[in-house]
């Protein structure tokens, strides 16, 4: 056995955490929707998008805009939001991520934590107005506080996804 490429086994489960733990580790804070809880105001911001953009921001080499498209639409399967809603929003933020990449020579984590803010602002106006194209009658003001607890709550999502990257690339 050779010590420095390990057996076929490890192998094939190094090679797995690294093709596959970002996507289900999205995969399932996407699914986190479907938990039974109820509130009475939307408090609780995206997971799966809020999971979605720090991968972005700390790997953006392991994703294209076409996995955002994917995420998306189980996004909008699983959330019961309208059909596209996720799949616009999601691709968008990558496009525009992808823009502000090639503008920027580096980033920083307060950079990254701005643009992260600036997305999910941006998320959550979208989602908030294509909810209101749809025919719903909600302010703008019942949306402010799941854009202030997913601006703060990013640092705490950045740390779990900053975990799970170690872990997927130790040896």
């Amino acid at each position: 056995m050779n010590r420095i490429a390990g057996s076929d086994a490890e192998v094939a489960i190094r090679d797995f955490r690294h093709r596959f733990v970002p996507v289900l580790s999205t995969i399932f804070a996407i699914l986190l929707a479907i938990m039974p809880f109820v509130f009475s105001a939307p408090f609780v911001p995206d997971l799966g998008f809020l999971v979605l953009i720090a991968w972005r921001l700390l790997r953006p080499e392991i994703w294209g805009a076409g996995t955002a498209l994917g995420l998306g639409l189980l996004s909008d399967l699983v959330a019961g939001n309208p059909m596209g809603q996720s799949m616009l929003l999601w691709t968008s933020t990558f496009l525009v991520f992808d823009l502000i990449d090639s503008r920027l020579g580096f980033r920083d984590y307060m950079m990254d934590w701005a643009i992260a803010a600036g997305a999910i602002f941006i998320h959550s106006l979208g989602a908030w107005y294509i909810v209101l194209l749809m025919g719903s009658d909600v302010r703008f003001m019942v949306v402010v506080p799941q854009i202030a607890v997913g601006i703060l709550a990013y640092p705490v999502v950045t740390r779990i996804v900053l975990a799970l990257d170690r872990w997927r690339l130790v040896r």
